[in-house]
């Protein structure tokens, strides 16, 4: 079980560093640097969390939990990259990637393990 962990680990900052830098690569080639930037400035989504009491608990979704993590954001969030241009949709496209990533680091591997 803990070798899971390990791999749970692995997947998801993989997800959330690795993927993003791939994306910007291959999507933004002129601007790379800059969507990257973007996309990892995303993270700071993750500040809802201070306000869960535990700040962190492997048993629980981000996703639906968190206010900025909640249903309707996610919803925001997909819009905004759809509907939106520029840096914009670079931001919504690494929050729609964040809530993925929170997303399948909590109920695939669920499944998968448990």
């Amino acid at each position: 079980m803990e070798n899971h962990f390990y791999i749970r680990e692995i997947v998801h900052y993989f997800l959330h560093f690795v993927f993003p830098l791939l994306v910007a690569k291959i999507f933004f080639k002129n601007n790379w640097k800059k969507a990257y930037l973007l996309m990892l400035a995303t993270m700071l989504v993750d500040l809802d969390h201070l306000f869960a009491d535990p700040i962190f608990d492997p048993n629980r979704s981000s996703v639906g939990f968190h206010l900025l993590h909640s249903y309707p954001m996610v919803v925001l969030y997909f819009l905004g990259f759809v509907l939106l241009k520029g840096n914009y949709k670079i931001i919504a496209l690494g929050l729609v990637f964040h809530m993925i990533t929170d997303f399948q680091d909590f109920y695939l591997w669920r499944v998968i393990f448990r």
